[in-house]
Order: C-alpha cells, then structure tokens, then sequence
C-alpha cells in the first residue's frame, strides 16, 4: 500500500476547524478532497489516519474499536483555539464522529455523517453477525480478503489505495460501534447533516435514516440523498455535490453569534 497516499493531512488555516475521519480499512485519502473543498472556504482540517489503517494487514491485528475511538477524541481534543469545531465522518468514521458529538456536546459545534455504516448491505454480513460470539467467525475466515473498494467513478477506483485484507475479529468492533452510535444517537445535541448514496453497495442508505431518526436530542437534522455514486461518497461522483452541501451547512453555523451558545439549539428538528 502506497503509505504516502494514506497519510493524515492538515489543511487551511481559519477561525473554525473540522475533523475528517475515514471509514474502516481506509485512510484520510478518502477525505481529502471535501478537506480541500473546505480549507478552500477559510476553515482548518484535520484527517488524522486510524490506528492500524493505511498500512498492513497485519497492523489491524493490534488494535480495536477503543484504539479508533480514543484516537478520535485526541485528535478531537488537540483542536484548540477554534472558534468552532466541527466533525465530518465516512462510514465507520461517521459512527466516531457521532460518539464524539455525544460525549463532547460542549467542543462539537456540527456533524457531518457521510454513509454512515449503521446497517451493512447484504445478507453476508447479517450471518458473519450472528456468528460474532461463537468465535467460528475468527476460526473459519481469519482474514477477509480485498481487491477493490466501492467507487462508480473509475479514475478514484484506479487511485484508490487498498488494503489487500483485513482481520475479521475486527468486523466484531464495526458492529460494537453500530450499537454504541445507537445508544449515543440521543445524545447528540447539534444540528447534524447525515448523507447518504442511494447505489451504496457496501451500507444501506435506509440505515442513514434509521439513525437520523434516533437523533432525537439534536437542534436540526438534515438528510441529503445522492444519486450518483457508490460508498465512498467524497471521492465518487457524487463527492463535488456533497462538499457543497456541507459548506452549505457548515458555514451558516460558523456565522451564528456566539451568545446562542451550543450552535443551532434556536433550531426545531424537521420530521424525519
């Protein structure tokens, strides 16, 4: 795997900041053009990369769900000095970014939840599911081979870095995550922008609605359907479209005066 092309990134300069965080078994490489799109619009990004991400295989066996989640929250923390922060995830990363909006209302000023990974596609991953605490899973298929990632736009595919294989014990953390971003959903206190690709192959997008709904506790929530492009919505066809969407909803809450306190608790949350 080219290691320079999943490095982690800082972007811009600016008042307010946003942290991007990548889904499972990817890197910041994902994130990067909608970091580009907002430094471009006067904020800092910053695109840590996952411990045991965007390298080995192997670098997966050392690591788990609370590695991700606390590397999520340092980085969420060294973002000092903002104005305001905002947090922006991919797949897996969209479910960190929710727990952090959950556990620090008082830092996490907007969310961002790009396909996020609440329920898989398929009925492959419903049996690996049932199979999680018989430990045949691990037994049976200790490595889950890869040679492709889910892009319609071939140009992205042919860049993609890709990680030839995982561990499958790790599919044990995605699903602990899943149920914690359930749990933590109430929680979340900001107006939350959750999007979704209507030919995702890898989650359902009716997932992304699911949770939206159980984001009752947030000042507003909006759902953002595209069309064109697969899962990895920031580099796919659908990317340009998303990355307007988020300035838009980004840069209303960047302006909002200071004396509202928690961003956009003015806001009544539209039906879901």
């Amino acid at each position: 795997m080219d290691t320079g092309k999943t490095a982690p990134f800082e972007l811009g300069r600016g008042d307010d900041a946003c942290l991007l965080l990548h889904g499972f078994t990817g890197s910041p490489w994902e994130m990067l053009p909608l970091g580009e799109a907002l430094a471009a619009q006067g904020m800092y990004v910053k695109a840590p990369r996952l411990p045991g991400h965007g390298t080995t295989p192997e670098a997966l066996l050392e690591v788990n769900h609370r590695d991700w989640e606390q590397a999520a929250a340092e980085s969420l923390r060294s973002l000092t000095g903002f104005r305001r922060v905002f947090v922006a995830g991919l797949s897996m990363g969209a479910l960190l970014a929710l727990g952090l909006a959950a556990q620090f209302p008082q830092l996490v000023r907007g969310l961002v939840l790009i396909a996020p990974a609440a329920r898989f596609k398929g009925p492959t991953m419903a049996l690996l599911k049932g199979l999680r605490h018989t430990g045949l899973l691990e037994w049976m298929k200790p490595w889950v081979l890869k040679d492709s990632t889910d892009l319609s736009d071939p140009v992205a595919l042919a860049e993609a870095p890709i990680l030839p294989a995982f561990p499958s014990a790790r599919l044990n953390d995605l699903w602990t995550l899943q149920a914690s971003a359930l749990a933590q959903a109430p929680l979340v206190r900001c107006p939350t922008l959750v999007a979704v690709a209507q030919q995702d192959h890898v989650v359902d997008p009716e997932g992304g609605q699911w949770l939206a709904r159980h984001l009752t506790g947030a000042a507003s929530v909006r759902m953002l359907s595209l069309q064109e492009g697969y899962h990895i919505i920031p580099r796919d066809r659908g990317g340009p479209r998303l990355a307007l969407e988020v300035g838009a909803f980004l840069n209303p809450l960047r302006r909002r005066n200071e004396r509202l306190g928690v961003a956009g608790l003015d806001e009544a949350p539209p039906a879901l």
